[in-house]
């Protein structure tokens, strides 16, 4: 059979480093990047006689994502330990949740080229991260670092939902805006801070039923994952037109062969022998306390989008674009409080400064101008004051750079303020026209293209300060005598 005769069945699970000081259980930091094996304590390792404690802020943060994603809180929360030996796992096991997640149901949405879709939320439960395993600083041997072992994680298990690689890619894109925006964390997937398994089904295209599902791992960036899923889809829809059956089996993925390799035959969940956590007591999570972190929720992004396209009469790009990090949602807001012209504010803050950004790859933190300043700029060109390009390319580079004057005291500094006194207009308009004389004639016998002419002789004489408007005004009229 080919391939166009299937339907895949894809559903992903996504592991959220949460930004916390400490880690899941214990008081010992959770700072990515610090030297191996120095964010650690008898606590995270498991050594007998400790006890775990559990962080609050990861409920907390737990409730926020949750909120976000419309999800049922669950009130009573009891925490399990899920057994398995792995080398940077030092305790043995993962303290998580098994049959209690804290979050159920609930959606995320995502916009592909087929328009936007809702991806459905399995659960969200809280657990802890093992260590990491370094397989190529040592020719002989795997070393171990344990910093990371104890930091919570958030896994956000979706329904089924995927049908393609596509909409994998972009569900990961509005899972990490979704956390940046809600400032849980950072979804550094270059750090590790945001980790996806991808579940992947065939079956034949009319079929309900489910087929043999095959987990892919190692994926390390979003275009993997889109790139895993694809190659498997198609993999799997080779060995059943061949008459084989799939194997249930986890298989990793090798971005160099841009292909998945087997690894070994899938777990079930008794194989992990989950049992109640001990040393942990039930969490109750109190209605007060749900209340009072939705009162801490952002506006999210795809509310932004929708207040930005029909209140402000943006277009879908430049909200969507606008709203792809909250600091420049923010930042848009600030300044338009400040010069109430939407489509202006964007077009700066999509070009100019984004641009800036990206040259100098830095973020919005540690851009110079403030909103006021930025606001202040447009006034000047909204009033005429000084040009469109003055004002970005001689007065925006020295703010940027960290020039503290106003913009109006650069402009004024920098002899850039528009001239638009009628007398020193017309004495430009009538040196450039004499200087063309034969295009003065052509332009009165029709051919008015030659209007650009005229404009850049005349900016060119004032040193770009004569006012386009009035001096565009002024030249016909001259030239229409």
């Amino acid at each position: 059979m080919e391939h166009v005769h299937y339907e895949s069945v894809i559903g992903l699970e996504v592991h959220l480093q949460l930004k916390t000081r400490s880690k899941a259980y214990s008081a010992d930091p959770a700072i990515y990047g610090e030297r191996a094996n120095t964010q650690i304590s008898p606590v995270s390792l498991g050594h007998p006689g400790t006890l775990p404690r559990m962080n609050q802020q990861v409920i907390e943060y737990a409730i926020l994502l949750g909120l976000a994603c419309r999800s049922k809180i669950r009130r009573w929360n009891e925490f399990a330990r899920k057994n398995y030996f792995y080398a940077d796992l030092p305790k043995g096991y993962q303290i998580t949740q098994d049959k209690t997640p804290i979050c159920t149901g609930g959606h995320i949405r995502i916009e592909t080229e087929d328009g936007v879709k809702e991806i459905g939320i399995t659960r969200i439960h809280m657990e802890e991260d093992a260590g990491k395993s370094l397989h190529d600083l040592d020719p002989f041997y795997s070393l171990i670092d344990l910093n990371r072992a104890g930091v919570p994680l958030l896994e956000i298990v979706s329904e089924p939902d995927f049908r393609n690689g596509e909409e994998a890619y972009a569900y990961l894109t509005s899972i990490r805006r979704l956390a940046r925006y809600l400032d849980i964390s950072d979804g550094n997937m270059e750090e590790g801070s945001l980790r996806c398994d991808v579940n992947v089904s065939i079956r034949p295209k009319g079929q309900e039923a489910f087929g043999t599902k095959v987990e892919v791992k190692n994926l390390n960036s979003f275009r993997n994952v889109q790139k895993a899923i694809d190659f498997e889809v198609k993999r799997q829809a080779e060995v059943l037109g061949a008459g084989q059956s799939v194997a249930q089996e986890t298989r990793n993925f090798d971005a160099v062969k841009n292909a998945t390799i087997p690894l070994r035959s899938k777990e079930e969940a008794h194989d992990y022998r989950y049992f109640p956590e001990p040393d942990l007591q039930p969490v109750l999570v109190e209605e007060k306390q749900i209340e009072e972190v939705r009162s801490r929720m952002p506006r999210l992004p795809w509310e932004r989008v929708s207040a930005y396209t029909k209140d402000l009469s943006l277009s879908a790009y430049d909200a969507g674009v606008l709203t792809e990090d909250k600091q420049m949602s923010d930042f848009f807001e600030k300044v338009l409080a400040e010069f109430n012209k939407p489509k202006t504010v964007a077009n700066l803050l999509n070009t100019q400064v984004r641009s800036f950004l990206n040259q100098k790859g830095i973020g919005l933190d540690a851009y110079l101008p403030s909103p006021k300043a930025l606001s202040q700029l447009l006034r000047l060109i909204e009033d005429g004051k000084v040009s469109h390009s003055a004002a970005m390319q001689r007065i925006l580079p020295l703010m940027e750079e960290g020039d503290e004057r106003s913009p109006a005291e650069i402009a004024t500094a920098e002899d850039l303020l528009q001239e638009s006194d009628d007398q020193s207009l017309l004495t430009w308009v009538e040196e450039a026209l004499a200087a063309y004389p034969d295009k003065v004639e052509e332009y009165r016998k029709g051919k008015k293209g030659v209007l650009g002419l005229f404009m850049g002789e005349v900016m060119r004489r004032s040193q770009g300060k004569a006012d386009p408007k009035r001096t565009n005004q002024l030249i016909r009229e001259k030239l229409e005598q």
